[in-house]
């Protein structure tokens, strides 16, 4: 497979930089703080702990807490996993060699580069920046389904754009997946992190019999660390596949992170509700940042999610200055080309607190460098 350019970007910069303004989760939670949540059960579970093999499918209350997320999931529909790994089962027990796969794009890698592997043709169905944000075109979609299109990808709310569909926009993909048979596979990773309620789609799993929605609690609660994330679907004898799969990357989770993910589950209003709020918050400073900075960057607000995907208007590439921003300011800023999408763009994440000091230091850098 070829490398995983954000990822590789991530590995090398990551930890080095003093600022990283491109993270795509949320305010991470200490150890202490999510056990504070605990009580009752959870609690128990927590003191009680063997750390044995678990269930490969996941513990039953994990799932139990998973399938409360959705309207017609019970536990038995759910599988955890983390979230790259289910990206990787639901791709190898899905396609064949020659099958074909849509993808929203520009999308994170693995979403298109696994299919490709297996030997899949992939064609990208791609956003549209436009004034003030950015589109897809729905209509679209039935021109670029062929033959032996088997699989449609879609992930919003949208990394790295923040674009969101409307109720209506998404009632027609189903309808296509529907009448074509395609498996929708919907990566849900930002979903519960929109700006207001109103905003929040159905989860593909809820609205179609061949809806996989795949989510997790590393970006809107927050606890990457945790690796835990679910695949979710009402056709039952995926799960088995996947399952047996299973057997051949991790077996199980991890005991802790299981028990961790239930009390975090348990508790997700305030987890959630914190984070909603850190967003929001970013949201206004960056909008009065790329505003006063208009003449360098092409403000492209965000519908929903942790995530913002500008324009770079200066004269070099946005790689020339995102290594230039790490280099002389110490901020982590990923270029767009790390999402093999035309055009200088970059990822700006709303999700971490100390963002109004990280732009504060990009400013500073700029005013220098473009004095």
């Amino acid at each position: 497979m070829r490398p995983f350019k954000l990822e590789r970007y991530f590995a090398e910069y990551e930890f080095k930089a003093e600022w990283v303004l491109s993270a795509s989760d949320c305010e991470t939670l200490s150890m202490a703080e999510l056990l504070g949540m605990a009580a009752g059960e959870s609690l128990e579970l927590w003191r009680e702990l063997r750390l044995g093999y678990t269930e490969t499918a996941g513990h039953p209350l994990l799932r139990a807490e998973v399938a409360g997320l959705y309207e017609t999931i019970a536990a038995d529909d759910v599988m955890i996993a983390a979230p790259e790994e289910a990206i990787f089962i639901a791709m190898q027990t899905l396609l064949t060699p020659g099958d074909h796969v849509i993808v929203v794009s520009p999308a994170y890698q693995s979403l298109y580069e696994v299919a490709r592997h297996i030997g899949c043709g992939v064609t990208r169905w791609e956003l549209e920046p436009e004034r003030d944000g950015w589109r897809l075109d729905v209509g679209r979609l039935e021109r670029l389904v062929e033959g032996r299109t088997r699989m449609l990808v879609i992930n919003f709310p949208h990394n790295p754009t923040g674009h969101t569909l409307s109720r209506s926009e998404l009632e027609a993909i189903v309808e296509l997946a529907r009448e074509r048979g395609l498996y929708l596979f919907s990566d849900e990773m930002y979903r519960l992190l929109e700006y207001g309620r109103g905003a929040r789609l159905p989860a593909a799993c809820d609205l179609y019999e061949k809806g996989i929605s795949l989510a997790g609690l590393s970006k809107a609660f927050g606890l990457p660390g945790l690796r835990v994330g679910w695949l979710a679907t009402r056709e039952r004898a995926l799960l088995e596949r996947w399952v047996a799969f299973k057997d051949y990357t991790t077996i199980c989770a991890s005991a802790p992170s299981e028990v961790l993910g239930i009390i975090a589950l348990r508790s997700r209003e305030p987890i959630l509700l914190r984070n909603r709020e850190i967003v929001r918050a970013n949201l206004a400073v960056a909008t009065e940042f790329f505003t006063a900075h208009q003449d360098r960057f092409g403000w492209l607000a965000p519908k929903a999610g942790p995530v913002a995907f500008p324009r770079w208007l200066g004269e070099e590439t946005a790689e020339r200055f995102c290594r230039e921003a790490i280099d002389g300011a110490g901020v982590m800023i990923v270029p767009g080309s790390v999402f093999e999408t035309p055009g200088d763009y970059l990822r700006i994440g709303l999700g971490r607190r100390g963002f109004r000091d990280a732009l504060a230091r990009l400013a500073e850098h700029l005013q220098g460098r473009f004095a």
